[in-house]
């Protein structure tokens, strides 16, 4: 399981906005977002312009969060899938994984059917990706402790210098 505060590497940000990119096509979607649990955009793909990304990302995040307590209070572990129907835009929101949440907005071009399926099979790919970052972030904190070699006396003496 990834940290809520996980590192995406840029590889793997390349690699789900291409998913991202195929899905939009695939899905004819008007527009794709991955964001995370925390309400940060990870990615963001198609007809882009003109939407709040980042209220977007803090309220899918907030929505995903919400809905997850309903389903405990209904004695469902979550509902990893979501849908709103506007009159001329709909959302289709999946949690991917323990951390991300994929964001599919799209129009009477497309179907629920259609998202749907091409969800499914980007979803795979999605999971694997974040399999990897799960992998690569933990061989990754061996090597990352930046501040092991840090004692006492070098804070002391870092702050007694400034002054």
């Amino acid at each position: 399981m990834l940290s809520s505060q996980m590192v995406i590497y840029e590889e793997e940000h390349q690699q789900l906005t291409e998913i991202c990119e195929r899905l939009v096509r695939d899905a004819l979607a008007k527009a794709i977002f991955i964001v995370d649990k925390d309400g940060q955009l990870v990615t963001a793909t198609g007809e882009t312009s003109g939407i709040d990304t980042t209220g977007l990302a803090s309220l899918v995040a907030g929505s995903t969060a919400a809905t997850g307590s309903l389903a405990l209070m209904l004695g469902e572990e979550e509902f990893p899938v979501h849908f709103h129907e506007g009159k001329n835009k709909h959302l289709h929101v999946s949690v991917i994984g323990d951390t991300l949440i994929l964001v599919v907005i799209f129009d009477e071009r497309s179907s629920l059917g259609l998202v749907r399926l091409r969800v499914k099979r980007a979803y795979a790919e999605m999971a694997d990706v974040i399999a990897a970052v799960a992998e690569k972030a933990k061989d990754g904190n061996k090597d990352m402790d930046i501040f092991g070699e840090i004692t006492d006396d070098d804070i002391d003496s870092l702050f007694n210098d400034a002054f």
